[in-house]
């Protein structure tokens, strides 16, 4: 797979305003041909100085039946989607167009090297650490990290229980608004466990829907309340990163670049 780091490296060669030189930055060149585009790749003089360099040798790496020109404008900085978009439109070389108008190709797009990290987390309500996950990953955040995620956010409705956490997710009786009587299943975790045996006493059964008891795979990044399980740890034999529950987006982000420089360091 050829997917330039950077976009400032792809250059447009629609008309020649300098006859033969090229911007000095370019390395590939999306030429205009009658049927399309192709995609070049170039050696430009380095021994030379200014802005527009000649080229010492160039090379076609997908011709105009090769190549398809994605119609929507995209976030150049999310590469992982731009990869998973040019292989869902099946041909050897896609070309992407920015929202500032920039361009960019994936040829022969393959994601077999990236790294999968695995999302842990639960709703209702809202899957804060998925939701902020896809948000960041949407903004380019993880674009250099040759990374892709899966999410696995378990549903509470679908936890037969008297009891649920807060009102927040919607429910009727929850530990955060109701008096406990005795007797009741309670979906929680062990900060509902402590809350519940110290207003209440132990006449309860814990139905335990912390992310981190659904972790199956890693590496991973999962949620919890417990902020002494920050970090990158080991749960159910995987290992992964924990954040809080409440973690600001920096956290998240950090996190996962950790996540990946350990794994890679390994």
């Amino acid at each position: 797979m050829i997917f330039p780091e950077q976009y400032k490296h792809v250059g447009h060669a629609s008309t020649k305003p300098c006859d033969d030189l090229v911007y000095f930055l370019s390395r590939w060149l999306l030429r205009d041909t009658p049927g399309g585009h192709e995609v070049l790749e170039v050696t430009l003089d380095g021994t030379k100085k200014g802005m527009m360099l000649p080229i010492l040798a160039s090379r076609v790496l997908a011709q105009e039946h090769e190549v398809y020109s994605y119609p929507d404008k995209v976030n150049l900085h999310n590469r992982t989607r731009l990869i998973e978009l040019a292989l869902d439109m099946g041909h050897r070389c896609t070309i992407f167009t920015g929202h500032d108008e920039h361009q960019t190709f994936v040829l022969d797009p393959d994601l077999t090297d990236f790294l999968t990290i695995h999302v842990y987390d639960v709703s209702p309500p809202r899957p804060s650490l998925s939701s902020c996950i896809r948000e960041l990953e949407n903004a380019g955040l993880f674009g250099d990290l040759s990374v892709q995620f899966c999410h696995h956010i378990r549903d509470i409705t679908e936890v037969h229980a008297d009891v649920y956490p807060c009102r927040a997710a919607g429910f009727e009786r929850t530990l955060d608004a109701d008096t406990m009587q005795g007797g009741e299943q309670v979906a929680g975790c062990l900060t509902a466990s402590q809350f519940y045996t110290e207003c209440y006493g132990r006449d309860f059964q814990l139905i335990n829907i912390c992310p981190l008891e659904c972790i199956r795979e890693e590496p991973f990044i999962a949620r919890c309340c417990r902020a002494e399980r920050e970090g990158i740890s080991s749960w159910n034999g995987q290992r992964g990163a924990v954040v809080h529950w409440g973690a600001h987006p920096v956290k998240i982000y950090e996190a996962v670049r950790e996540l990946v420089s350990r794994r890679r360091a390994q």
